[in-house]
């Protein structure tokens, strides 16, 4: 990235002063929690509130929320980076309105980008800030470098994990790194797949306890996803759960994690929104970390 860039960009940021769209990324510890299945229907259920989300595939190098939900992504994020394409070009219209910004799939290079690559991907997206109130920022699994920058310069870390031993452990870690090694204070915990609340409130409880006592941060539970069969048959007719089964009770819970969502705190004036996610991004490079 040019100097000449990094001016530009910084013209560009001071454009969008009054846009304060909020940032949500959405992570888990482990793979095959159905993470991305709630990134998709949690932008559904704020569109269906009159909000207007974008979804960004940040698993880069292994995208798939176009495939969950059955769309044609010509183009991607790896356009972008090239040069190719414009952030605007590459953006898909996806189920009750939103929009969704494609990750490349079977590109290595981009599932290690450096940290002015993914600042200059958030940069680009500020450019449509304005017609934004959310950006759903869909993380890969783990505690990879991407997962990591994207987490600490989100104004909200949705971890979602599921009342498995290997799950449980993994989502403590990402929170014991993002909080040791980022100074991350606070977390929304959503169970996802549970029997029923009973089994929800527990789970959520034995995660908070352990991490509130040793880790010293703060654990708020957002939800509870309910196991739901109808989940399953929606992902084979590649369409978000709140659409084919709207009375489902998975849908519902869905529906519910959205009134949470909304309720959460608003980015104050100095902090918020794409351009403090880029300035942070920045600052972690700057600091080494």
């Amino acid at each position: 990235m040019s100097m000449q860039d990094t001016g530009d960009q910084a013209d560009g940021l001071r454009h969008l002063q009054s846009a304060r769209a909020r940032v949500l990324a959405v992570a888990s510890g482990k793979g095959g929690v159905g993470k991305t299945n709630v990134a998709v229907n949690l932008a559904v259920a704020l569109a269906q509130r009159g909000r207007r989300p974008m979804l960004l595939d940040a698993d880069l190098g292994l995208g798939n929320v176009d495939v969950l939900l059955g769309l044609s992504s010509r183009y991607h994020l790896a356009h972008v980076l090239a040069g190719e394409k414009s952030m605007e070009e590459i953006i898909v219209t996806g189920p009750a309105g939103i929009q969704i910004l494609p990750a490349a799939s079977g590109i290595a290079s981009m599932a290690s980008l450096d940290i002015r690559q993914q600042a200059g991907i958030m940069d680009a997206i500020g450019a449509l800030e304005s017609r934004l109130d959310y950006l759903i920022v869909d993380l890969a699994a783990g505690i990879g470098s991407e997962v990591l920058q994207f987490s600490r310069a989100a104004d909200h870390v949705l971890v979602v994990l599921t009342n498995e031993p290997a799950s449980i452990t993994d989502a403590y870690a990402f929170m014991k790194v993002m909080s040791r090694d980022y100074g991350l204070r606070d977390f929304h915990v959503l169970p996802n797949m549970v029997r029923d609340l009973a089994e929800g409130n527990k789970l959520f409880e034995r995660l908070a306890t352990v991490a509130e006592r040793y880790l010293h941060i703060r654990v708020h539970l957002a939800g509870r996803i309910p196991l739901d069969h109808f989940l399953r048959s929606a992902v084979r007719a590649q369409e978000p759960l709140l659409l084919r089964y709207p009375q489902s009770p998975a849908a519902k819970a869905f529906a519910d994690l959205a009134e949470q969502v909304l309720a959460w705190p608003r980015p104050t004036e100095h902090s918020g929104g794409h351009q403090f996610f880029v300035s942070r991004l920045l600052e972690s490079d700057a600091s080494g970390r």
